[in-house]
């Protein structure tokens, strides 16, 4: 990523966690942050403040943190754990609250640049980020992290994002996608803009289609009142699946400057083709798990969890259009969903076959176009498909095969000491570094909404409601069809 220059700002001296006893920040904030000081990036005299309204002792914390860091397959190091333990403190606080967060300053004292993660509801930002403010803590040095949803439409979003911003200058919003911070995005840029090899082929003369898959074996269970109100176009297709998509679209940027990098991805967004009432129901699809087979156990439906129908979507399948010189007549297609076979997020390059082929019959019935496949998770990797000689030999002549050529970083790198790092340390790492290149911008949130109201809105206006799918299925048959239609299939 960027390099730190002169001109870089200075480091974060410390970072207040807001939401300390939540779910992300146990599973994933505070261990990246173990493991950014087990690294060496946390700068001498960096203090970690969690926040939250539990009623705990600073030595409570401190033994939870413990806990759940002897958990972790990689164990605790005595001597890690010693620094870092030293970097905590916790206090319990209301932080909607002017009172609430004027306790957090005594903790703060000789702190001049903190950064404030927001762990928290996001209906709970606005609250949040008025009360910093009044307690003097919300300065021209102070950077502000967001999760996701930032907002539920256009409309709301632009809400939140007045609320964030009257207090906080975007340069110091960092509006978080730990999607973005995964080693294959990153190796995505490097492919693309670092070799000479994809970018020539990286358009609609070479490329016949490209798949995005976010595949989720667990169902929503006890989340479906947060669900229930976002369903899987908000909450995974608005952020998630479009940032990847930018990334995979976007024109080469100038340079690696923050602006540069997302100015491009903002033009993708508003190259997205507007979906209306009269092609929805042909180019997506919304569904809905009901009981099956996941996993091998049987599995209710998203209505029996929630207690009582609903018309919310767990499963969404669409054809996307980028209208630009680029990707004209290249279909994007997009699916996601809870209560499918496997767990996956995959991004698929599906180049075209050959105009001729120079082999016998029996050759060229082996013949298949070369493929990209990205996988963020569960394993992270890049594989190309190349066609090869068949070793051997056989009376119909020459007989071709499909191998893969391995691309990825994580095998090239194996060996004593490495772990698969965890998405939010790099991020951490770039907000306290001052580097948004990596986070969205206000205007990419409000395009990205523009289009998905637009989805939201011609589903309505179709009375398109979800198709019941098994669980353990890879979704209403519908989502088939959609690629189909096009003599195209999922890579599944």
């Amino acid at each position: 990523m960027a390099q730190a220059t002169q001109a870089d700002p200075p480091l974060a001296d410390a970072i207040v966690l807001f939401g300390a006893t939540g779910d992300l920040s146990r599973r994933m904030l505070l261990p990246s942050l173990y493991f950014l000081d087990a690294d060496g990036h946390l700068p001498k005299g960096f203090k970690v403040l969690a926040t939250a309204r539990a009623q705990l002792s600073r030595d409570d914390f401190v033994g939870q943190v413990e806990t759940i860091l002897k958990a972790r397959p990689e164990g605790l190091d005595a001597a890690v754990w010693a620094r870092f333990a030293a970097r905590l403190d916790y206090v319990a606080c209301d932080a909607t609250t002017a009172e609430g967060a004027a306790a957090l300053c005594p903790y703060l004292e000789g702190r001049k640049r903190p950064m404030f993660f927001l762990a928290i509801s996001p209906s709970l930002y606005a609250k949040v980020c008025a009360a910093l403010a009044a307690a003097g803590l919300a300065t021209e040095a102070s950077r502000i992290v967001l999760e996701k949803p930032i907002g539920r439409d256009l409309e709301t979003s632009r809400q939140v994002n007045e609320a964030v911003g009257a207090v906080f200058h975007e340069d110091r919003i960092f509006r978080i996608d730990h999607y973005l911070g995964k080693e294959t995005v990153q190796n995505l840029i490097a492919l693309r803009f670092a070799n000479t090899l994809f970018e020539p082929l990286w358009n609609n003369l070479t490329i016949d289609h490209v798949q995005i898959t976010v595949a989720e074996t667990e169902g929503v269970g006890e989340r479906w009142p947060y669900y229930d109100e976002y369903g899987a176009l908000r909450d995974m297709l608005q952020n998630h699946m479009l940032q990847l998509l930018c990334f995979v679209a976007m024109e080469p940027p100038a340079d690696m400057d923050p602006r540069s990098v997302r100015n491009e991805k903002v033009k993708v967004l508003r190259s997205l083709r507007r979906f209306t009432r009269a092609d929805v129901q042909n180019a997506s699809i919304r569904g809905q798990y009901a009981r099956g087979v996941a996993g091998g156990k049987e599995a209710a439906g998203y209505e029996a969890e929630r207690g009582q129908p609903t018309g919310t979507e767990t499963f969404v399948a669409l054809r996307a259009d980028i209208d630009n010189w680029r990707w004209a007549g290249v279909p994007f297609f997009l699916r996601t969903g809870k209560r499918l076979p496997e767990r996956r997020t995959q991004i698929v390059i599906q180049f075209k076959p050959v105009p001729h082929s120079i082999f016998g019959d029996a050759a060229s019935a082996d013949l298949t176009a070369n493929r990209l496949v990205i996988d963020l998770q569960p394993d992270e990797d890049i594989a190309l498909t190349l066609m090869n000689k068949s070793p051997g030999i056989s009376k119909g002549g020459m007989r071709l095969q499909s191998l893969p050529l391995s691309l990825s970083l994580l095998r090239a790198y194996e060996g004593p000491g490495q772990r698969r790092r965890i998405a939010y340390e790099r991020l951490l790492l770039d907000v306290m570094q001052g580097n948004s290149t990596l986070f969205v911008r206000r205007d990419e949130v409000e395009e990205a909404w523009r289009w998905i109201d637009g989805v939201a809105d011609a589903w309505a206006e179709a009375g398109m409601v979800p198709k019941p799918y098994a669980a353990g299925s890879w979704g209403p048959s519908g989502a088939f069809a959609l690629i189909e239609r096009s003599e195209r299939a999922w890579l599944d």
